[in-house]
């Protein structure tokens, strides 16, 4: 299937090619919804989406998942070098790690801004230091770099029926989407690392601190007043797909089932959230398998239609 995916990309460097495929291994191990997405797109769009996941995730790794006496060194050490990389092969230069390899290759095929990776990783090296967000305005500049900025890598590849600019307000507010919702979904396991992604000022509305939280993380239970802080947080995330929902018309057709079938199987992660009755101390909310494949599945058929109805090679490089 990857043979297949490359071929129609035009990648044809066997070096390169085996970056692309270490980036969508990647894909399909941590990013399971969005990998199924990724299945309706174009193959020849696949390789370009697995390569900017797989540098995203492997960054992310280094800030969640450091290892113990690391003899690359510490995490803003690790960071370092990575900054120092990616500018390196953004600008021509080999360098070890085949995943940057990958990303540049996309990043040149695609124009997209070095701007965008820098800005991801300043939102990796926040949060080395940053524990808590006192107001909305905070957590925005961090929302901003983790996860805006992956919504206007990708959208590029996706292509637009318009000026990609129209595009990317809507790009960016699906991002978030995804990012909210993921605060909410891992409150228990970002406490664990000491992270609270919830403006302070927020849930103290509500009479919640992160005292509060902690006690309800050590009980693996909630009470009253964090589950109406929750449900504050989680109507605020609900706006965000609300939001992006009408982008999705701008995007080319070819990409228009992923994005959606990736909107609906993250959003219902809040519908499972809210089933629970924001039980998220106690259980981890995730969308089923069986669910993953009837939305993608019914996606299929117009994935596959849009497809006839355009030409592959002009996948190759979206609309500007």
């Amino acid at each position: 299937m990857m043979r297949t995916e490359l071929d129609a990309a035009g990648i044809r460097d066997a070096r390169l090619r085996a970056a692309y495929q270490r980036c969508r291994e990647l894909n399909a191990r941590h990013g399971r919804t969005f990998y199924l997405a990724t299945r309706l797109l174009a193959p020849a769009q696949r390789p370009a989406i697995h390569a900017l996941y797989g540098f995203a995730r492997w960054a992310d790794d280094i800030v969640d998942e450091p290892l113990p006496d690391d003899p690359a060194g510490t995490p803003a050490q690790r960071l370092d070098a990575v900054t120092k990389d990616l500018h390196d092969s953004l600008s021509g230069v080999a360098v070890n790690d085949p995943i940057f390899a990958a990303l540049a290759d996309t990043a040149a095929r695609y124009e997209i801004d070095q701007v965008l990776f820098d800005e991801f990783l300043d939102s990796m090296r926040m949060d080395l230091t940053v524990t808590d967000y006192p107001d909305r305005a905070a957590l925005d500049r961090y929302v901003h770099g983790s996860a805006a900025v992956i919504g206007l890598q990708v959208l590029p590849v996706l292509g637009t029926v318009g000026e990609r600019a129209e595009a990317a307000p809507y790009a960016a507010a699906l991002g978030k989407a995804f990012q909210l919702t993921n605060f909410l979904r891992d409150v228990a396991e970002d406490l664990d690392r000491g992270r609270v992604y919830l403006p302070a000022d927020e849930l103290a509305a509500h009479g919640v601190d992160r005292a509060r939280l902690q006690w309800c993380r050590s009980r693996r239970r909630i009470d009253a007043e964090v589950r109406s802080a929750l449900a504050a947080q989680h109507e605020i995330a609900r706006e965000w797909y609300r939001r992006a929902d009408s982008g999705i018309a701008q995007l080319h057709p070819v990409s228009r089932p992923c994005v959606a079938t990736a909107a609906v199987l993250y959003s219902e992660i809040l519908d499972r959230i809210e089933e629970t009755d924001f039980a998220v101390f106690s259980a981890r909310a995730t969308v089923g398998n069986a669910r993953r494949t009837r939305v993608a599945g019914s996606a299929l058929a117009r994935a596959w239609w849009a497809r006839r109805g355009s030409r592959a090679h002009t996948l190759t490089k979206a609309a500007g």
